[in-house]
């Protein structure tokens, strides 16, 4: 007989332990699934289209997918063959083909994008597509699976994230991007564009004019804070092309969105109106709302009409109506009217008032209306407290409302309100502001977060979410949240890391599977629950002495760092994979940003010894970095300013409207307001924008520094911050420059060369102080919500406060 030994005997008690905590942690998620609360109000919210309709467009996603290949593919739509609130697919791989029934054409997409990811190691991402199918088809274990959502909704987009990231869209790229959503399992989503020509109609039919509404929506580029009532007109006028163009496109994207069985989110009227409703409607009750991020008279403090006045009621059922005859209702409206504005009284009465009146009238244009309502307002814990957020919440009937928890990974709301006093809700990774770039991720919070609220006590949780502000960053992070639409469990992270990788690159070995696991194990394990790394990057930071810029870096720079060498070892291996080479300039990016921190800091410190060569010699290097910056940047196609400026004025309709659609596009990702209330806040870090608008301000910075030591004047921060803005960011917004739309430079040799120049700098003891700097910091800091998001309010002496002027183009660019 053979004989076991002690340690043998430990690992296979431990193995089988193992195997008994897995098989109880899924007996146990799935009674969780079971037993979470479901709601018969929601129940009809379904596919609109028929099946014959669904299935069609799932062929030809298929087609535009797989192209050649789509031929081995057979797609079919059967509602039976899951649960009924549920989506479901199966793939059954037959001999020379391969068959997947959903029970919608959403999950028929979804089983197309499982199969491809699980089976095939292919991977389609905003950035680009590894699709090396193998022949023939591979087979699925035991010849077919059959995988069902653990949600009845799969909600996807931010109402930020039309203006950050899809405001330029053609038909191509929403085609692209509701191709994205199917496959990921996505059934609801925002479907927000073209209704300023709802609007128009319904105001103009109550007598108000193109001008008043001209100085109430925002600009192209802004037209998501104007509807939100946070602002007004900034980034005007909105032209009547614009507002036609994009009615045509919502017809499409709605088209579109429904044969896939989505069901869009259409708008509702909040109650913000324009300015000039006290002059149409004078008997009208409205008042202001306070200001939003700094803005002063000319654009902020929106008027809103009281609950009880009845021309609330009029605009709000003529909006649905007018929104039903012109390309039909899906019965879900999204609502804010108090989004980082707050109320004009605290009193649960007021508040329960505004509830009950956006549900009425919502009800009363559309009896199977259904509003969801960003959870976003309940972070401000200054003035929601629980009195307030259950007089609002309670206002309307149970199941009659669903809240995005907007923010679930890091602040969810539904474990401080009892999951919304039992309204249905949500669970949302929010991940991203302003469409910023930097690398970061939460992969533990979002491995376990929709699992624990599904678990939560009373659990109303009825979906899943992805709600960031702006997209085209950190894909891994996409890809690994997607998958709990239709996980049972937890995943071991690494491992699916590894999968990552071979899926991303076609290819892997041993050394990029560890990179990524650097990767995996600092960057992307953000698990503080704090979310300040969108703000005091030095490189996108208006350059100042003090107080010191102190970035957030919640990991071991050497982590990055070292990630960084393997890659760039590697590159030669991979340089012919378009994504490899993606993240390639990426992490190089990322990794001259961090080394910018040094710069910065030894240049200050410099300046307090009163040590001007060490100024100057500090100067240069950070100078030099965001000069190597731009260069890299500019050999990839994800990081250029000249297709963001080129997709707005793609648009145009003339040379007038051109100019008008520039200065919307490059406003936005700089000042972002006519004196920089926001300023910085959408900052992008693309090639071009650092040449010709970053690298400037620290230009600026340095040599005055230089200046006034060598002059020994007095600092002077107002100075300094007016003459950046006179010389580098008012312009800005105004210049026409062309840019590159097609990357310059050889990436492989630019990286190789910037890793060999930059890399021993990285080897300071200072950046071993980062991590614990920025955990001594959050320990100590008092701010809300609201400030750390958007930072201190910009106040500026001698700087204009002036709309959009057409004449300044010529100013600016040397123009007769």
């Amino acid at each position: 007989m053979t004989q076991t030994s002690s340690h043998d005997q430990a690992s296979g008690e431990t193995k089988h332990d193992i195997m008994i905590s897995k098989t109880v942690f899924v007996l146990l998620t799935n009674l969780i699934l079971v037993n979470c609360k479901d709601f018969a109000s929601l129940s009809h919210l379904k596919p609109k289209a028929s099946l014959g309709k669904q299935e069609d467009a799932a062929k030809d996603l298929y087609q535009r997918v797989l192209g050649p290949r789509a031929g081995e593919f057979v797609v079919k739509i059967q509602s039976n063959i899951g649960p009924k609130e549920k989506d479901t697919f199966l793939i059954n791989t037959k001999e020379k083909y391969v068959e997947i029934t959903g029970t919608t054409g959403v999950a028929a997409a979804m089983g197309l994008y499982y199969y491809l990811t699980n089976y095939c190691n292919c991977q389609i991402t905003w950035g680009g597509r590894q699709m090396a199918i193998p022949s023939p088809l591979p087979k699925v274990e035991g010849g077919s699976v059959n995988i069902t959502t653990n949600d009845k909704i799969r909600f996807f987009q931010n109402v930020c994230t039309v203006s950050y990231s899809s405001v330029w869209f053609k038909w191509a790229d929403w085609e692209a991007y509701l191709d994205w959503m199917a496959m990921r399992g996505i059934n609801m989503a925002l479907a927000f564009t073209g209704q300023e020509a709802i609007f128009q109609r319904v105001y103009m039919g109550l007598g108000f004019t193109m001008k008043d509404l001209q100085d109430h929506f925002g600009g192209p580029a802004f037209l998501a804070w104007s509807r939100m009532g946070n602002m007004h007109g900034w980034g005007g006028p909105i032209t009547q092309n614009w507002i036609d163009d994009q009615l045509i496109l919502q017809h499409k994207i709605l088209e579109r969105m429904r044969s896939f069985g989505m069901i869009p989110v259409l708008p509702g009227f909040a109650g913000h109106v324009p300015e000039a409703t006290i002059l149409r409607y004078p008997q009208a009750n409205v008042s202001r709302l306070t200001d939003w991020a700094g803005f002063n008279q000319s654009f902020c403090c929106n008027y809103l009409l009281d609950f009880n006045d009845p021309l609330f009621m009029k605009i709000a059922v003529r909006f649905i109506k007018e929104m039903e005859n012109e390309f039909g209702v899906d019965h879900v409206y999204s609502v804010d009217t108090f989004n980082e504005m707050r109320p004009r009284s605290n009193s649960t009465e007021y508040l329960a008032l505004s509830g009950r009146t956006v549900y009425k009238s919502l009800k009363e244009a559309d009896s199977k209306a259904i509003w969801l309502m960003q959870g976003w307002l309940f972070i401000d814990g200054g003035f929601w407290k629980q009195p307030q957020i259950k007089a609002l919440l309670t206002a309307v009937p149970q199941g009659e409302m669903i809240i995005l928890d907007l923010y679930s990974e890091i602040i969810p709301i539904y474990t401080q309100t009892e999951s919304y006093y039992g309204q249905p809700f949500i669970w949302c990774m929010l991940h991203d502001f302003g469409g910023t770039m930097e690398l970061y991720g939460a992969l533990k919070l979002i491995n376990e977060g929709p699992f624990n609220g599904r678990a939560f006590p009373n659990s109303s949780m009825v979906g899943l979410g992805m709600t960031p502000e702006g997209i085209f960053q950190n894909e891994v992070v996409y890809e690994f949240f997607t998958e709990n639409v239709w996980r049972k469990a937890p995943r071991d992270i690494s491992t699916w890391i590894s999968k990552y990788v071979l899926n991303r690159y076609g290819k892997t070995n041993k050394f990029i599977d560890l990179a990524w696991q650097y990767l995996k194990l600092g960057i992307y394990n953000n698990t503080d629950y704090l979310h300040d790394n969108s703000i005091n990057i030095i490189v996108t930071t208006l350059p100042r002495m003090t107080p010191l810029i102190q970035q957030d870096v919640w990991y071991n720079p050497e982590d990055l760092y070292v990630a960084w060498d393997i890659m760039t070892l590697n590159l030669d291996e991979f340089s012919n994979s378009s994504l490899f080479m993606y993240d390639i300039v990426d992490v190089t990016r990322n990794s001259l940003q961090i080394l910018s921190i040094k710069y910065y800091t030894d240049l200050v410190y410099a300046f307090g010894r009163g040590d001007i060569h060490a100024v100057e010699s500090h100067g240069n290097q950070l100078l030099g970095l965001l000069s190597d910056m731009d260069t890299v940047l500019g050999s990839d196609s994800h990081f250029l300013l000249g297709r963001w400026i080129k997709a707005a004025t793609d648009n145009a309709m003339d040379m007038q409207d051109n100019w008008f659609l520039q200065f919307n596009a490059r406003n936005q990702i700089t000042l972002w307001g006519p004196r920089g209330e926001i300023r910085d806040y959408a900052c992008k870090q693309w090639s071009g924008l650092i040449k010709d608008y970053y690298l400037p301000r620290w230009e600026i910075f340095v040599n005055y520094t230089l200046d006034i030591m060598a002059h020994n004047k007095t600092y002077n921060a107002t100075e300094l911050d007016i003459m950046i803005y006179e010389k580098v960011e008012f312009p800005f917004s105004y210049r026409l420059d062309q840019y590159p739309t097609e990357p310059q430079g050889d990436s492989v040799a630019i990286v190789k060369s910037l890793h060999k120049k930059y890399r021993p700098d990285t080897m300071s003891e200072f950046f071993q102080t980062l991590q614990q700097a920025t955990e001594e910091r959050h320990r100590k800091d008092k701010r809300n919500w609201i400030q750390r998001k958007y930072g201190s309010q910009i106040k500026r002496a001698k700087t204009q406060n002036i709309g959009y002027n057409p004449r300044l183009h010529h100013v600016v660019n040397g123009r007769n």
